[in-house]
């Protein structure tokens, strides 16, 4: 009966245990784009871009550490083996063919290492071969405007939420009270101007980060690999409320997408309502 009676508590904590980390687990998940208290790396990778920027960035980390200590390394032999005392007559080499060639080849090689992957990165951000949807951003002083050119007539103004109006949960400086809704795995064609000053729309978490010029039109693009939401900030200093500028992309299911686009120009239709967000669109159902 004893025997029973703690495997019967082991089970329960083993449950209660796995339960709060599936919890947690799906809490990380439905935030992904969220900073961590004192992070010292990138946000966690939720698009194939950022992906790629972790693994350039890891391939950098190696190469200047190797670096540093080779140079290290070269330092301290030097101090050692040619100082006053272990070398009292010191040498009168001028020239070494051999090394001046490693000390000049060596580095073009590394820098050819780099700048390979490098282009590749930087190719593969530039711009989607076949985007299945396209947003237009627009940055104003300050709050971002979006637009859905493929769905005439969804567009909408996304302001950050004050200290004063934030929901248990919610995130100070980075809610809004407009999400972008995309669906998940999803090329996402990123069309970023200013109306009036230089601003930047940056995504961490998935590797998005695009200046807003007044009277340009830059070419971006993501695709979400897991449904969340994915905070960022204007990167440009714009202004006194340059710091009051969040974004919020919000990815879900194709077919909550396609739901949430009903109900979007269900709301235009209805004489001209403001269009309602997913999570309070769900919760009036």
């Amino acid at each position: 009966m004893f025997k029973r009676k703690i495997g019967a508590a082991l089970s329960g904590l083993s449950l209660a245990v796995f339960t709060a980390g599936s919890v947690m687990a799906q809490e990380a998940a439905k935030f992904v784009g969220v900073p961590a208290p004192a992070q010292l790396g990138m946000q966690e990778a939720a698009s194939p871009v950022m992906e790629r920027l972790h693994d350039f960035h890891n391939l950098l980390l190696v190469t200047i550490t190797a670096i540093a200590l080779f140079v290290t390394a070269l330092l301290v032999y030097v101090m050692i083996r040619f100082n006053r005392r272990a070398n009292p007559v010191p040498s009168t080499t001028t020239h070494h063919t051999l090394l001046e060639v490693a000390w000049t080849g060596i580095p073009v090689i590394i820098l050819l290492l780099i700048a390979v992957p490098s282009f590749r990165l930087l190719y593969f951000m530039d711009k989607a071969p076949n985007p299945e949807l396209t947003v237009k951003v627009t940055g104003h002083q300050w709050y971002w405007s979006f637009e859905y050119p493929d769905h005439e007539g969804v567009a909408f103004d996304a302001r950050m939420i004050e200290d004063k109006d934030l929901k248990p949960g919610q995130h100070r400086l980075l809610e809004v009270d407009q999400r972008i809704i995309v669906p998940v795995d999803t090329d996402v064609r990123v069309l970023v101007t200013g109306a009036d000053v230089i601003h930047s729309f940056a995504i961490p978490s998935l590797g998005m980060k695009k200046d807003a010029v007044p009277g340009r039109l830059n070419e971006t693009w993501f695709r979400a690999n897991r449904e969340g939401v994915f905070y960022g900030q204007c990167s440009e200093i714009c202004g006194t409320g340059h710091g009051q500028m969040p974004v919020a992309i919000e990815a879900v299911s194709k077919e909550a997408f396609q739901q949430w686009l009903g109900q979007q120009k269900q709301a235009l239709n209805n004489n001209g309502s403001e269009p309602r967000q997913l999570a309070q669109a769900a919760g009036a159902q």
